[in-house]
């Protein structure tokens, strides 16, 4: 008889977990507090989800737990997580190194998942939040809020953190192995947007463009990124920002300065090149208008913005500014700092960095203060960069959870 064990959570890396833990024999029972599985699935990737990528790396992790990677993916990479999907029905689509389902639905994803777990004869319980894990010798009792309580030999802690808690994730699994003795490292949204205290943005919302971004902590430059921003009536979005937002988060929690340089000709990476660019251009449209100058430069918002800032009229002749306005101009399409008061709330950010401290935490998932317990997921101190990683993270740790944990001990 295989062993008992239970799957606390039902996203990504718990119905993967409960999935390979079925195939190697156990008998599994799944808690999740919501009326469905996989909601925050659904939402990846615009509706498409991005579930991997190819050009995977521990360096594209953030915490505690980036020096598991290494270890979890050596037992379960990517090739085995195209192999698994690929084994359930689903066709696969590359772009570029980001893998899609073929379908470029997110909802193939979560239906392939369901699918196995009936399949496998996983008994699912929705609508049921665990509200207690006792440690028993062996095993552990789970208990719910609904007074019910079970025996199980095993149990795979993968509530998710704190992002996007209308799917599901309300910090509950954090609780839950705090009970059990582990250490929480203090939690921050990441992927998120960042509130800025500067008004102007209200002017530029909605405006999407190229740019080369800059994070300040306390005056010095920590990290740059580049792609699309998006400006907000609040502040800035897009990729680039979210690649950063969590040493922005920690350094907020901190109260440290943060800012953000912005470069919205990033293709200018030669100064005398950039110089000889506006002394050109000053040369021949110094005969039109501020706003006419300014235009076909970028997004004719943000230079109305910058002509603002550089206290020049719209409608002043170019060869009428004065040198000193004319080098302002200039070096706000290099260089506009927004200082950033905070970030998005968890509701709005992708995921949760912070959790369960990985150096509790074995290469096999399993817990090293409760022998038997095990984590996958977004629970833990471990968070990727956008492109996939995170979602990656959630199969591999998933499965090699979920196979250590039905291995006889």
């Amino acid at each position: 008889m295989g062993k008992r064990i239970a799957v606390i959570g039902a996203g990504a890396a718990g119905m993967t977990a409960a999935i390979h833990a079925a195939r190697s024999g156990a008998r599994v029972t799944v808690y999740e507090r919501n009326d469905r599985v996989g909601r925050k699935i659904l939402s990846t990737g615009n509706g498409r989800c991005n579930f991997s990528n190819e050009n995977m790396s521990a360096d594209c992790y953030r915490g505690s737990g980036k020096a598991l990677v290494d270890a979890v993916y050596g037992r379960f990479g990517v090739p085995e997580t195209k192999d698994f999907f690929a084994g359930l029905g689903m066709r696969i689509r590359d772009r570029n190194g980001y893998l899609y389902p073929a379908s470029g639905q997110a909802s193939t994803v979560l239906d392939v998942l369901r699918y196995e777990l009936d399949r496998l004869g996983v008994c699912v319980h929705t609508s049921d939040r665990v509200a207690g894990i006792r440690a028993g010798h062996p095993g552990f009792a789970v208990e719910t809020d609904g007074g019910t309580s079970a025996a199980y030999d095993a149990v795979i802690l993968a509530c998710g953190g704190k992002a996007a808690p209308g799917t599901g994730s309300d910090g509950q699994g954090f609780v839950l192995a705090k009970m059990l003795g582990h250490r929480i490292i203090p939690t921050v949204p990441a992927l998120v947007a960042l509130k800025c205290r500067e008004d102007f943005c209200r002017r530029v919302a909605g405006v999407r463009c190229e740019a080369g971004l800059t994070l300040y902590i306390d005056g010095r430059a920590v990290r740059c990124e580049a792609g699309e921003l998006q400006w907000t009536d609040y502040g800035i979005s897009g990729i680039p920002v979210f690649q950063f937002s969590r040493d922005a988060a920690y350094a907020l929690r901190e109260k440290r300065d943060v800012a953000v340089k912005i470069d919205v000709m990033p293709d200018f990476t030669d100064d005398a090149a950039q110089r000889a660019f506006w002394d050109l251009r000053w040369e021949r449209q110094s005969s039109r208008t501020a706003e006419q100058f300014v235009t076909g430069l970028v997004n004719k918002k943000i230079g109305l913005l910058y002509l603002k800032l550089a206290d020049i009229r719209e409608t002043e002749l170019a060869k009428d500014i004065p040198a000193s306005a004319r080098r302002r101009l200039e070096g706000f399409f290099r260089s506009l700092t927004v200082t950033v008061r905070e970030t998005n709330s968890f509701a709005q950010a992708q995921v949760c960095a912070g959790g369960v401290d990985c150096t509790q935490v074995t290469g096999r998932m399993e817990s090293r203060i409760a022998r038997g317990l095990y984590f996958a997921g977004e629970i833990l101190d471990i968070d990727g960069v956008c492109g996939g990683y995170n979602l990656q993270w959630a199969w591999s740790s998933g499965a090699v959870a979920g196979q250590a944990a039905s291995e006889r001990g």
